[in-house]
């Protein structure tokens, strides 16, 4: 998961700063007030599918969490592990990064609408506001990034400690190993 999360935020972060600058530029080229303007519609596509794509992102971090949490629960009651350390430590990575990522989506939505303020020329929604939104919406994301990326360092350990504790157990009752039983299967 660590490789495909760099991935997706990777692009992600490129995306939010490819819609940042083409926002500036598109204000200095009076955009909002000429819409048929390329750099205008190149921020509003861009812009656009940013938003979507930063959704994406951070709900595939909860999803990762809620299923690799529920997986770790089921193996702890299957094997009767104890709370601590590692299934504790599985929904305390969940509720750490839970709050991040659900902000970063929250301001990067406000940014989207208040461009759409901006792009229907609201008086109440002036550029200045989707700008710093933007810009917040920016870093908010990068901060976020960082949290989910070392939760997820943290919760592969997790996984691989549950995994080493199962085999240790199956061993220790004369079962055969996971990827014995595995290959059985197959």
């Amino acid at each position: 998961m660590t490789r495909i999360f760099l991935t997706l935020a990777s692009a992600e972060t490129a995306a939010l700063l490819a819609s940042f600058v083409l926002g500036i530029v598109s204000h200095f080229r009076h955009g909002s007030q000429r819409p048929e303007e390329s750099t205008y519609l190149a921020h509003f596509m861009v812009g656009l599918l940013t938003a979507i794509g930063s959704l994406l992102v951070h709900c595939i971090i909860f999803t990762y969490f809620l299923g690799t949490g529920r997986w770790v629960k089921e193996v702890k009651l299957a094997y009767q592990l104890p709370d601590a350390p590692l299934p504790r430590l599985t929904r305390e990575l969940k509720r750490r990064t839970f709050p991040p990522a659900l902000i970063a989506m929250l301001v990067t939505i406000a940014a989207a609408a208040a461009g759409a303020g901006v792009q229907q020329q609201l008086p109440q929604w002036p550029w200045q506001l989707h700008a710093g939104l933007s810009a917040a919406a920016l870093l908010v994301n990068l901060w976020a990034f960082r949290m989910e990326y070392r939760s997820i360092c943290q919760n592969t350990g997790v996984i691989e400690g549950v995994l080493a504790e199962v085999e240790r157990i199956r061993s220790e009752r004369g079962l055969p190993s996971n990827a014995e039983a595995l290959e059985k299967d197959t």
